[in-house]
């Protein structure tokens, strides 16, 4: 496990660039076949993970019940969680609908969606390097934080337990109207495959 650990490369993003600017707004289709817009969820948090199943940092967080305690957490009246696969047709981690609804199940995910980018545009647009890559939206529709999950950059575990979460940190601040402590970290995870 080691040797494949260390034969991954590891893809790093510590862009500041979208932080308190409006989030770049896409339409993509979801697990259910349906049109799922970014203004769909105005005046609501929103959540998005870069997904794929294939990749040990993202089992790290499915096989540990990370992400989906994080996913159960959050989700209410006022948060949405979206799940992006922008993983491209022939590539490690692309997905049919069909796919990502059995996926969906098969690891109970809490997200409110998984929606498929199989082109890329939304990945790109937003510069998500690794899965899984981390961005929130406030209320206001700007980005509020981009980066890890979590901040023990790691496949491991064992490390979960450890680590300060910065998804749950950075979203219950902004439910409280309190200062967002970690803005932006550096994302960790598998390169996204476009």
């Amino acid at each position: 496990m080691t040797h494949l650990l260390l034969s991954l490369v590891l893809s790093f993003s510590v862009s500041a660039a979208l932080i308190g600017q409006k989030a770049p707004s896409f339409k993509l289709q979801n697990e259910m076949g349906e049109e799922v817009s970014l203004s769909d969820f105005k005046d609501k948090i929103v959540i998005l993970e870069w997904l794929n199943y294939g990749c040990p940092f993202i089992q790290k967080h499915y096989k540990s019940q990370n992400m989906q305690n994080t996913q159960k957490e959050l989700v209410s009246k006022d948060t949405v969680w979206l799940s992006i696969i922008s993983s491209a047709k022939g590539k490690q981690g692309y997905v049919t609908a069909t796919e990502a609804r059995e996926d969906k199940n098969k690891y109970n995910s809490n997200a409110s969606h998984i929606l498929l980018d199989t082109k890329g545009e939304v990945g790109r647009a937003y510069a998500a390097k690794t899965t899984p890559h981390m961005f929130i939206i406030g209320k206001d529709g700007k980005v509020r934080y981009e980066g890890a999950i979590d901040s023990i950059a790691s496949a491991d575990q064992a490390d979960v337990k450890k680590a300060t979460n910065y998804v749950i940190a950075a979203t219950k601040a902004l439910k409280t109207n309190a200062k967002i402590l970690v803005e932006k970290s550096r994302a960790y995870g598998c390169s996204v495959k476009y």
